[in-house]
């Protein structure tokens, strides 16, 4: 399927492009999983005395988020426990020599990528191969590892245009990630496969139901895509109130979707049965969906009595996937049903991939351990693109060179 790192011949000089991207708080870019997945690959790297360049990105240009690598290099340096230099240019004069300075076992991480014009526009791999931001740094090495599987999917320079030039190779996180995330449309499991699916955006809840929906016995559903579900259903709930943007115009958008897909998988799909919100004294309380007669709060979490009625279908389940949260289980009081069914899901012998952007954050945020799961993505946008079957650019040029 790919060529990895076990493929490199020895010696040679690599470029790796790495997904750092992380948040970034009053300037201060902080430590996530990212660093500490790749820092595998960098450290396997180092040791077997490759001389290593570093490509990733952070940001986007206008944004807050959108800041020099430099402190990426030090945080990568403690995850990898090797050194990594850093120099303030993704291709130009001072790029070109300090890469070329590199000895055998030397890590370097270049700027930004995405400070150079070259890098963010969506294009043909072929003409992200001819750029000049391609063309100058291609012939300084031999190889080109590609283990951003979390961007693969976006068709940018340092994705998709060295495969063309350079011998390109799978790291570490790109074929873990891959394997786990495909897991859904290449493994055969015996028995049920439960899929617990919340987060913000209804459309990729609706992609992925429609797309893998021969293939999984159960949905759980919870957060705000669990609400529409619940309007559709005839509840009260997953509407504006004031002060709020999230429902209205998603059930304009993917109101005829949900209700069809009701129809059609009613039997697929299971439904919160109570909804957690605040009340007057600032404490987490809880309400019956069948006792809401209109939306005059807003709902934080599904309840305790929906956790106890997902919790056994996921713990009789041979294959869980979880792909957004049930609530907003960044605040303590609304983590009931993203951890209780992680918790589930922790002991149960079961293969489990945990993915969706934020969701993965749960697991470090309340205890628990990653060992008990099968797979804990890094990935966002690329997980849901896995699960509904849609190719990934980056990958697909890994796959066919």
């Amino acid at each position: 399927m790919f060529d990895t790192l076990d493929d490199l011949d020895p010696d040679q000089r690599v470029l790796v492009r790495l997904d750092l991207n992380s948040p970034v708080e009053d300037g201060v870019v902080q430590d996530n999983r990212r660093f500490d997945r790749h820092a595998e690959t960098v450290r396997d790297l180092s040791e077997a005395g490759h001389r290593v360049a570093l490509v990733a990105h952070q940001g986007r240009p206008g944004g807050d988020d959108f800041v020099s690598l430099e402190q990426h290099a030090d945080i990568l340096a403690e995850h990898a426990g090797v050194d990594v230099d850093f120099v303030d240019s993704t291709f130009g004069d001072r790029a070109i020599a300090a890469i070329r300075d590199l000895e055998a076992g030397d890590v370097l991480l270049l700027e930004n990528t995405r400070m150079t014009d070259d890098e963010l526009p969506e294009k043909e791999p072929e003409a992200h191969s001819k750029s000049e931001f391609v063309q100058t740094l291609a012939p300084e090495f031999d190889a080109y590892v590609n283990d951003a599987y979390s961007a693969s999917h976006r068709a940018h320079a340092s994705l998709v245009g060295f495969p063309l030039v350079l011998p390109a190779f799978a790291g570490r996180v790109m074929v873990s990630e891959y394997e786990a995330n495909s897991a859904i449309a290449t493994k055969e499991f015996d028995g049920d496969v439960t899929m617990v699916v919340g987060g913000t955006k209804a459309t990729d809840v609706i992609s992925v139901m429609n797309a893998i929906g021969d293939k999984v016995d159960t949905f759980c559903l919870g957060g705000i895509a669990g609400e529409l579900f619940l309007r559709a259903a005839g509840n009260p709930v997953g509407e504006d109130i004031e002060g709020m943007d999230l429902f209205d115009d998603q059930w304009e958008t993917n109101h005829e979707t949900i209700e069809e897909l009701l129809d059609e998988r009613g039997d697929q799909i299971e439904l919160a049965v109570d909804l957690a919100y605040e009340d007057e004294n600032g404490e987490r309380a809880e309400s019956p969906v069948a006792s809401i007669t209109e939306k005059d709060r807003a709902f934080l979490d599904v309840g305790s009595d929906t956790v106890a009625e997902y919790d056994p279908l996921i713990r009789d389940s041979e294959a869980v996937f979880v792909k957004g949260a049930l609530g907003l289980f960044e605040d303590e009081r609304f983590a009931t049903g993203t951890v209780g069914v992680l918790e589930a899901i922790a002991e149960t012998d079961c293969f489990s991939v945990v993915g969706g952007g934020d969701t993965s954050r749960a697991i470090e945020m309340y205890g628990l351990s990653e060992d008990d799961f099968s797979h804990v993505s890094i990935a966002g946008g690329a997980y849901i693109r896995a699960l509904t079957g849609e190719p990934l650019v980056a990958v697909e040029l890994l796959k066919h060179t």
